[in-house]
This record gives structure tokens, C-alpha cells and sequence, in this order.
């Protein structure tokens, strides 16, 4: 650990990524607080923590006092108003205007991978984070990672009513990641002094297809777990008929189709290059969380 580190802020504390993280700082024995909005939450978690909101500025000024480093990470790209902004975009950038106001000396961003500008939903959001960050005049790191493994705890985007998975219609594979290797890569970067102005692009060792990932679930689970191909279209008046926003069913859709086509199916050595391991692979992951799937 750098001797000059002086407090670590983790943001989304409790979430996906969050709590991994939590638990691995606390086992390399590095000063930090977790900045949650459920002071229950917060106790659960075991550790130093403030309460505090995105939405709050004023409660983030406050957690940020004698923090050196902040772990910048919130939720995903939400339904909005047809042609409003992703919420993501001012929550983040006002925290990096608080931090640099605070001294902060680094950020280590938790971004999506293929960010762009004019990018759908959260590609473009964190695009737009990820630029403001680059210019706000401290050091900065940005964590891409592919699909989460845990979605298919959540079942976000991932199941149909009747328990079988959803793909796109072309089934292409995806370099799933485990939140656990997402997290323990973040440590890396918060505990040592490395890292700074590069961006890692994290996957898991391995691209799957949905219908490999249900073979895997079907033994896992003791159960037949089967495969329901939609395309574009299909996909985007499934989120209609569930009462999301035209425009988000629609920008939805078209990443569904770039998943289709290949965008998250190369795989890369970054988590092995920070952590020293190879990353979970997706059996791993079942056999690690086997309770969280009944």
C-alpha cells in the first residue's frame, strides 16, 4: 500500500461491484469509507461508511472530506422521459467537481465498455462522465467491463417470465466477467499507485452463448433451462409491452443487436495483468453463488 494514501471513498458500496470491493480493501488492510444512501445497508456492510446521495451535493461534499481517492461507480442506464438525459451523466459529474474541489487526488472510474460519444444509453453516458473526468485536472483511471455474470442473478434484461433465457436472435457469445473480478481489479488500482490515464477493458476468460450459459445454468440448477431467440424488434416491443419509454425500448434494441452481432465477445488478459489470476470463469461463478439461485 502507498504510504501517502490517506482515505479511499467507494461509491455504490452495496451493489454489485461495490460489495466485493468492500471486502477485498478490507483484506488488504487499506483506509476507506463507503458512501451508502441506507444507513442499514451501510451497517451491514461491516465497515466505515458515511451516508450520502448523488442527488445530494451536498452530502457528497461532506463524504469527500480527507478522501484521496475516490472509487466513482453508480447504477446502470435507467428508463427517462423520451429524449431526456441518463441521470448517470450530472450525479457523476458532479461528484468529480466535488472531489477535485476536495483535493481529491484520484478517481478510478467504473465506466461500460465501448463508451462513445453518441453512443445509446449508458455508452454514450459514460462517454460524456468519461471526458469530463479526463479534464477535470486529477488523475484518472476507467474500468470497462463486458456483461456482468450477476445479471443472471438479478434476471436484469436476462430471463422471460417463464424462467428461460433471452438472446438475440443470433446468439453471439459474450466475454461475461464476474463483479468479483471487476472489484478486485479496482482494489489493485486503489491500493497501488498505478494505472494512471489507462483504461482496462475487463472480461472473463471465456465468450458463451446463451445456450452455453443455459447449459451451464441447466446443471448448475437440476433443471432444463431453455433458450428464447429475439431479435431487434422483438426485444424492443417486449420492453413497450412492459411499459418502458419508446425511445430506451428502441436504444435498447440496438445494443441488443451489436451484442448479436459480436460486441462483447472478445476477451482480454487485463484482470490477469492487475490481479495476478485469471478471472472466474462462469462455471467459478455458478459454484460461488450457487445459493443466490434457490
Amino acid at each position: 500500500m502507498d504510504e501517502g494514501l490517506h482515505m479511499i471513498l467507494v461509491t455504490g458500496a452495496t451493489g454489485s461491484i461495490g460489495s466485493h470491493l468492500v471486502r477485498k480493501l478490507q483484506e488488504l488492510q487499506v483506509p476507506f469509507k463507503a458512501l451508502v444512501r441506507d444507513p442499514g445497508k451501510g451497517r451491514a456492510l461491516g465497515c466505515p461508511y458515511v451516508v450520502g446521495d448523488f442527488d445530494d451535493p451536498g452530502s457528497v461534499a461532506a463524504a469527500l472530506v480527507g478522501v484521496d481517492q475516490v472509487l466513482l461507480n453508480g447504477g446502470g442506464a435507467v428508463p427517462t422521459a423520451d429524449g431526456m438525459p441518463q441521470p448517470m451523466v450530472a450525479q457523476q459529474k458532479t461528484v468529480i467537481d466535488l472531489a477535485v474541489r476536495a483535493g481529491v487526488g484520484s478517481i478510478v472510474k467504473v465506466s461500460v465498455w465501448h463508451a462513445h460519444r453518441g453512443g445509446k444509453l449508458a455508452e454514450g453516458a459514460h462517454w460524456e462522465i468519461e471526458q469530463h473526468l479526463k479534464a477535470a485536472g486529477l488523475e484518472w483511471t476507467l474500468l470497462q467491463p463486458s456483461g456482468f455474470m450477476q445479471n443472471f442473478i438479478t434476471g436484469a434484461g436476462t430471463f422471460s417470465d417463464d424462467g428461460s433465457l433471452i438472446a438475440p436472435a443470433t446468439d453471439a457469445p459474450v466475454s461475461y466477467i464476474d463483479c468479483y473480478d471487476i472489484a478486485a481489479c479496482a482494489a489493485a488500482l486503489l491500493a497501488e499507485p498505478r494505472g494512471a490515464g489507462r483504461t482496462f477493458v475487463l472480461t472473463g476468460p471465456e465468450a458463451l452463448t446463451m445456450s452455453e450459459v443455459a447449459g451451464h445454468l441447466s446443471t448448475a440448477l437440476g433443471r432444463p433451462v431453455d433458450v428464447i431467440g429475439l431479435d431487434g424488434d422483438d426485444m424492443a416491443a417486449r420492453l413497450r409491452a412492459q411499459g418502458v419509454p419508446a425511445r430506451f425500448a428502441a436504444d435498447v434494441a440496438v445494443l441488443w443487436a451489436e451484442v448479436g452481432a459480436g460486441s462483447l465477445a472478445a476477451t482480454t488478459h487485463e484482470v490477469k495483468h492487475l490481479t495476478g489470476r485469471e478471472p472466474r470463469t462462469f462455471t467459478e461463478f455458478l459454484t460461488a453463488n450457487r445459493s443466490a439461485f434457490g
